[in-house]
């Protein structure tokens, strides 16, 4: 079971990041979204929707406390997926 905060792999492509948010759908599909460590250029980097299938944890990652206001997240899912 993945934990929000802990770094994962996806076995397929081999991205890795931080488990930032899971989504459920009502197919019952699970899908986490990974977000990878910031590059050089000093951009912040996009977060990935990768299938709970697809990961592995491969390390603890970060733990921070839930805060009820804590804003917009910058990688909520697009648009098209809201109803």
């Amino acid at each position: 079971m993945i934990k929000l905060g802990q770094k994962v792999k996806d076995k397929i492509t081999g991205f890795t990041g931080i488990a930032t948010a899971r989504v459920e759908y009502l197919n019952g599909c699970v899908q986490f979204c990974v977000k990878p460590q910031m590059v050089k250029t000093g951009l912040m980097p996009d977060g990935a929707y990768i299938d709970d299938m697809e990961l592995d944890v491969i390390g603890d990652g970060i733990s921070i406390p839930a805060d009820p206001d804590g804003g917009l997240m910058p990688d909520t899912p697009s648009e098209r997926y809201k109803g």
